[in-house]
């Protein structure tokens, strides 16, 4: 079968791209939508520019598509995407990165319901500490491009998600109530590397942004080797 993977730089979404290659499936193209709203509620914003460079380590097609980011208007602009990889890619599905947002999952289920295809999502209720130790054992390199909780300071920004990233996370989750997955926008990842890339993404100017208890690490510039 070919699928679209719905692409937002994180950690999630190309997981579950590769969950699905692992199960045999082609991913015939990556679904990016630009969002001009930091706060939607729908789509992943940090580096989000950065996903074309993924895309080209990957070597597989990138779809882009910008949106203003208005709450449900949004959705417009995802259903006008799927549709056109959809035509262009001739594919039979999508894949989303989707762990626990009921929000996000519902609604482009719909989206795929009104084209005629499959929608799915690997991570789905999954458990999320087995999940996020398992990235870096399977080959992922993600860091930590956001940071949105009281309780993750600037020292949480731009460093590796691996082992020791859930331990000090497990410190503080338990007291302050924090997805390890970052499922309640806690945090955003990017990644660097997976298995199915061709070339590993090398971070060449970045700077971290730290204000009122959040804050990102900004990529500048980058490049693939």
């Amino acid at each position: 079968m070919r699928f679209g993977a719905l692409l937002s730089g994180g950690k999630d979404s190309l997981y579950a791209a590769w969950k699905v290659m692992q199960m045999g499936s082609d991913i015939a193209c990556f679904i990016t939508i630009r969002s001009k709203n930091a706060e939607s509620y729908m789509f992943h914003t940090p580096n989000i520019s950065l996903t074309r460079l993924q895309a080209e380590a990957s070597a597989i097609p990138l779809i882009e598509q910008e949106t203003e980011g208005i709450e449900e208007k949004e959705l417009l602009d995802l259903a006008t995407s799927i549709h056109c990889a959809s035509e262009k890619f001739h594919l039979d599905g999508i894949v989303t990165g989707a762990i626990q947002s009921v929000y996000q999952a519902t609604r482009i289920e719909r989206i795929c319901h009104q084209e005629g295809l499959w929608c799915i999502s690997p991570l789905w209720q999954c458990d999320q500490e087995t999940y996020v130790r398992s990235l870096a054992n399977e080959g992922f390199e993600v860091i930590v491009a956001g940071v949105f909780a009281d309780s993750l300071d600037a020292s949480w920004l731009g460093t590796h998600i691996d082992r020791t990233f859930v331990d000090r996370l497990k410190k503080v989750s338990g007291k302050y109530q924090i997805s390890i997955a970052g499922e309640g926008g806690e945090y955003e990842s990017f990644v660097l590397n997976a298995p199915f890339f061709k070339k590993r993404i090398i971070i060449e100017k970045a700077e971290i942004l730290f204000k009122h208890g959040a804050g990102n690490y900004r990529i500048i510039s980058a490049g693939l080797v």
